[in-house]
């Protein structure tokens, strides 16, 4: 079935312009009907100046339910280090690894960690790996003395949150074939961490809007 079908016999139903987040949630699974398992998508509109660096907004939090998408981790680390990362479940550890994977632009990986000591090493390829988003960073807790910790969360559901120059945060929340109890959890998981890294110089209401989506069906926005 094609998007524009689809979305014709959506309309035909009655979409809601307004709901409670539980509601968002079985709307948005009830709303998928894509062949594949579409993702379920988060959009928060903040009451917050992009233009102003004090008033960024990004972070990190680990979902009750994960995401549903397998995310591959890379860890630049060496020694012992190394070693507890792979045993805590990165699919690449090693500086000289991941090193000569950059070098060849072989970024088969989702998630790049790092430790302190290997920072100077990656900074060299700033300019490959900070437009992809893989440039490990303090704020995003990628770069790491307990790398151990780190990629365990990550592969429970830890996921990073980055304002957009707009002032939007697009997240993942997880998949249509989970149950809509485990939407609701990631989702309220996910505004808490928001709402806990609202800026101090930010004036007025804070979340303006937020909207939830499957990939291919319609948003519904959801009452806040």
């Amino acid at each position: 079935m094609s998007r524009s079908r689809r979305y014709q016999q959506l309309r035909e139903k009655d979409i809601p312009s307004d709901c409670e987040p539980a509601e968002a949630m079985k709307f948005v699974k009830e709303s998928a009907t894509a062949n594949f398992d579409e993702s379920v998508d988060l959009a928060i509109t903040l009451g917050v100046d992009p233009k102003k660096s004090d008033q960024m907004v990004r972070g990190s939090v680990v979902l009750p339910h994960g995401t549903g998408k397998k995310v591959r981790i890379a860890v630049a680390a060496e020694g012992k280090e190394a070693e507890e990362a792979k045993e805590a479940g990165a699919d690449i550890a090693g500086k000289e690894e991941v090193i000569k994977m950059i070098e060849k632009s072989q970024l088969e990986f989702d998630v790049l960690v790092a430790s302190p000591g290997c920072m100077k090493d990656l900074a060299r390829y700033g300019k490959m790996l900070g437009p992809r988003g893989l440039m490990p960073s303090p704020k995003s807790g990628t770069v790491s003395k307990d790398l151990a910790a780190t990629v365990s969360k990550l592969k429970q559901g830890q996921i990073e949150y980055k304002m957009s120059k707009n002032g939007v945060l697009h997240v993942m929340i997880g998949k249509t074939s989970f149950p809509a109890e485990n939407l609701l959890d990631n989702f309220n998981s996910f505004m808490d961490a928001v709402k806990k890294s609202r800026p101090a110089s930010a004036k007025g209401k804070f979340i303006k809007k937020a909207a939830v989506s499957s990939t291919m069906g319609p948003s519904v926005t959801v009452r806040l």
